[in-house]
């Protein structure tokens, strides 16, 4: 009993310090700002002609308006341990149990609360949920550290100067804290909206990984602008030279920026995906890579075109992957000794033949007599594939072809060829039956 005692005291210590260190923030914040606005007051007065508190002010006052109380209750703890408060080894035992506490706490508290909420909030299995949760733990955890280090140091009793010291770097570490935690959280958010584009099979599945990296940039600067704001760093200045800074490297960037939002156009109507054959311009060739600036294509020479992304806005984007059926034309074309009646029969084989081969979509199918041509009776064939694949679609042209040549062969018919015939005069044909002089 004598044991278990002190160690209620201690971890009833440890709450109320920690409690009264969070929880007086805000008080002393309100009584600060009720004074300070009371008209007549010399806190008014003395206030009117200065500029607001910084973030690190505010936090430092806030602290030192709980000194008094962690003092209070510091003291009442060493009497009842019978250790006397003024005495060093009492502050520095207290200081050691206060961080102890602070390492429990975290390892032991803050893991047991968080699965135990993983454990009731698992049936939802949201990615997006473990983490948030995950990034939500490491903050907690390091902000219950730097809280039972801040409070340990406080009960030493250190000088004027440290104490300043320490409020300032406890404000810092806090502010810090939260900007990890906003960092944590924009590349949680990024992971999970790239696992469901990938899921799903978006097109901007290609461009998470700079989206996020955007993501980040754009909240470590603003984080990093906060915390030398709050710190007492004048940002506005800062800021001002940024935006003409700004200005100029727009005007010497164009074609990046240019390329960016390409790549934003592409992300955005997704003509095209990694591993897909488009044509481009002048180039056709497989997708295989699309960054902020360019997009690769293999062409089928196996050469490697990088084209930059600003041309999607202006180029033709002829996707051949995504074609669903393949259009075959044949002519056919007959001699001239062909007959009338052989030529229909012939035309009716042909559209028999090509409505029994399986590959051809039926619906497609067109047969006709078109043209004298200048040597040869022109029959037009036209049918649509069933699929888009290169190799059956080759292979059902071939049967056709084949199945044609044997029909005509069997039918005594000739294809034609270009031929000439040359009808010579009179004067001519006697010339040429002359016979030559010894």
């Amino acid at each position: 009993m004598r044991f278990i005692n002190p160690m209620r005291s201690l971890i009833r210590f440890f709450q109320l310090a920690a409690a009264f260190a969070v929880f007086t923030a805000a008080p002393a914040g309100l009584v600060a700002q009720n004074d300070a606005a009371a008209p007549g007051t010399p806190a008014a007065a003395s206030s009117s002609g200065t500029d607001a508190p910084t973030a690190t002010e505010s936090i430092v006052e806030h602290l030192n308006a709980a000194d008094h109380a962690s003092d209070k209750l510091t003291d009442s703890f060493l009497l009842k341990l019978g250790i006397d408060p003024d005495s060093s080894t009492g502050r520095y035992l207290a200081a050691a149990v206060i961080v102890l506490l602070a390492f429990l706490l975290r390892r032991v508290v803050i893991r047991a609360f968080f699965a135990l909420l993983n454990r009731l909030l698992g049936k939802l299995e949201s990615g997006l949920y473990t983490r948030l949760s995950h990034a939500l733990e490491k903050t907690l955890s390091l902000v219950v550290l730097i809280i039972g280090f801040v409070i340990a140091l406080k009960v030493l009793h250190l000088s004027p100067a440290l104490n300043k010291g320490i409020n300032y770097a406890y404000a810092f570490a806090i502010m810090l804290a939260l900007f990890w935690l906003a960092l944590r959280v924009t590349g949680a958010l990024a992971d999970h909206l790239h696992a469901l584009a990938k899921k799903n099979d978006l097109g901007v599945t290609a461009f998470m990984p700079w989206i996020k990296s955007a993501l980040m940039g754009i909240v470590f600067v603003f984080g990093a602008l906060v915390i030398a704001q709050g710190m007492g760093a004048n940002v506005s200045a800062f800021l001002a030279g940024l935006g003409i800074g700004g200005l100029a490297l727009a005007l010497a960037a164009q074609d990046t920026v240019a390329n960016v939002f390409g790549a934003v156009v592409v992300a955005v109507d997704q003509p095209f995906r990694i591993g897909e054959t488009v044509q481009i311009g002048a180039f056709t060739g497989t997708v295989e890579h699309v960054g902020i600036r360019s997009t690769r294509l293999r062409t089928p020479q196996k050469t490697l075109v990088t084209i930059p992304n600003k041309t999607m806005a202006s180029e033709s984007i002829v996707n051949l992957s995504r074609i669903t059926q393949r259009r075959v034309e044949i002519t056919i074309g007959l001699t001239y000794d062909t007959t009338a009646d052989q030529l229909d029969e012939i035309v009716e084989e042909i559209r028999r033949i090509t409505k029994a081969e399986d590959a051809v979509d039926p619906d497609s199918i067109v047969v006709q007599f078109t043209n004298f041509g200048a040597s040869s009776l022109d029959i037009w064939l036209l049918f649509m594939t069933k699929t888009a694949d290169f190799v059956p679609h080759l292979e059902a042209r071939q049967r056709i072809s084949l199945a044609i040549m044997r029909a005509v062969e069997q039918r005594g018919l000739s294809f034609a060829f270009p031929t000439h015939t040359l009808e010579l005069g009179a004067s001519a044909s006697r010339a040429l039956g002359k016979k030559p002089k010894d």
